[in-house]
């Protein structure tokens, strides 16, 4: 990890991080998701041939895997599961919002209700790691508010099986359906249907660059949650923070992947130099050190400010997804704090502690896109509709609104369904 100065006319730069390049892959995708949408099943069956090397005779989990995977887990894992799922639901019931009614005006009570979406797709990643915390992540914020239909799509195994792990977690959280199908097949089977899998209304969780784009494509026949690139971490530190602490955060984030941005941005040179020492030492006894060399030669930095007031003003321009803050105040450092997927507050916070059981959500906009979204949450789930009703009394308190602006804009229909009104 290199060490740079904190300059106002370089920030462009520091802010870089890695990229999902959609477009690379837009042809290709395309070209799934249409002979996803014209194949339908026999689509899915080769594409999965194809990229995970699995022949399939069913796409659906049956019930009896669901409750093999019991047996065959490690009970240690599925009391973590559980104590997992319980935070997670306890943090996710109080986002949901309340309905509401009020008086505009005499006469016009407007409000907003609140329904679910009927029926989200919830694509969990395969790959390089198995990940029934995202299992939790996505289908409990969905369940509690009350999703009629919620179905999970994963990549399979080499053995045509989905873990066991990504199973019971599944069957914990409440998933209605479970198919084995990933990338951006799975996107596409979700979003038009097929004979085994009937189309969902809305799509969340994180996946490579062909589910990326595929989500984008798709967008508009269905709803996303948002686009989502390689993971990244953000620490801002005084001369307080704790380098032995950080140099481990680091390390954790850059695991992920190889396109990972992991940044420390700090006012102590000293604390720069211990972190940066202490990366280097640890990562030959990483079991994944390949890919945190990789991650953090391309995309690993730490940053020096002369003071907290630069290194908050570069945390907002860089938006990260995780935000860890180990400054001697860090309530009082949070006040400043702009732009987060989700913040980790003082020395004893990782983000891992996030990732698995604290109960907020892992599931985040990466790539600066923390400036327009928030992570995945109870309300992705939900629609707000608004509701008003008139009396006499409000249709008189709006005659002089509606008419003369439905003329103006020479919508005279408009005003004349309102004068009807009147008249009567």
């Amino acid at each position: 990890m290199e060490i740079v100065e904190y300059k106002r006319e370089n920030v462009k730069e520091l802010v870089k991080r890695s990229q999902i390049d959609v477009d690379d892959v837009l042809s290709s995708a395309q070209s799934i998701t249409d002979e996803v949408n014209l194949q339908g099943d026999e689509a899915l069956f080769k594409f999965t041939e194809k990229f995970d090397n699995v022949k399939l005779k069913h796409l659906k989990v049956s019930k009896e895997e669901i409750e093999s995977s019991y047996h065959n887990l490690e009970p240690e894992i599925i009391i973590s599961l559980k104590k997992a799922a319980k935070n997670i639901e306890k943090f996710h019931r109080s986002q949901l919002p309340e309905e509401w009614f009020q008086e505009v005006a005499p006469g016009i009570r407007a409000g907003q209700i609140i329904r679910p979406i009927e029926s989200v797709g919830c694509y969990i990643p395969g790959g390089r790691a198995v990940y029934p915390s995202t299992i939790l992540m996505t289908v409990i914020p969905a369940k509690i508010a009350g999703v009629e239909r919620i179905v999970c799509c994963t990549p399979p195994q080499k053995d045509g099986k989905i873990g066991d792990a990504v199973l019971v977690a599944a069957d914990l959280a409440g998933a209605d359906e479970i198919y084995k199908v990933g990338g951006a097949q799975a996107i596409a089977a979700l979003a038009y249907g097929t004979e085994s899998i009937e189309k969902v209304n809305k799509i969340v969780g994180p996946g490579n660059v062909f589910v990326t784009a595929a989500k984008k494509l798709v967008y508009g026949e269905v709803d996303i949650d948002f686009p989502a690139g390689p993971s990244e971490v953000l620490i801002i530190a005084d001369e307080t923070g704790n380098a032995e602490f950080i140099a481990y955060d680091i390390l954790a984030q850059a695991e992920h992947d190889p396109n990972a941005s992991c940044v420390l941005v700090t006012t102590s040179s000293a604390l720069a130099n211990d972190v940066q020492n202490m990366v280097l030492q640890n990562i030959k006894y990483m079991e994944r050190s390949n890919i945190i060399k990789e991650s953090l030669e391309k995309y690993g930095k730490i940053i020096l400010t002369s003071s907290l007031e630069e290194s908050l003003n570069f945390t907002n321009e860089y938006a990260a997804e995780h935000l860890i803050i180990m400054t001697k105040d860090p309530e009082e450092t949070l006040k400043h704090v702009k732009n987060a997927g989700s913040i980790f507050l003082g020395e004893l916070t990782p983000v891992s502690a996030g990732d698995y059981g604290s109960g907020t959500n892992h599931v985040l906009p990466t790539a600066g896109c923390a400036k327009m979204y928030s992570g995945l949450s109870t309300e992705s789930f939900l629609k707000k509709p608004t509701v008003q009703r008139l009396s006499a009394e409000g249709l008189d308190n709006l005659k002089d609104v509606v008419v003369p602006l439905a003329e103006y804009e020479g919508l005279f229909a408009h005003a004349e369904s309102f004068k009807k009104r009147l008249k009567k």
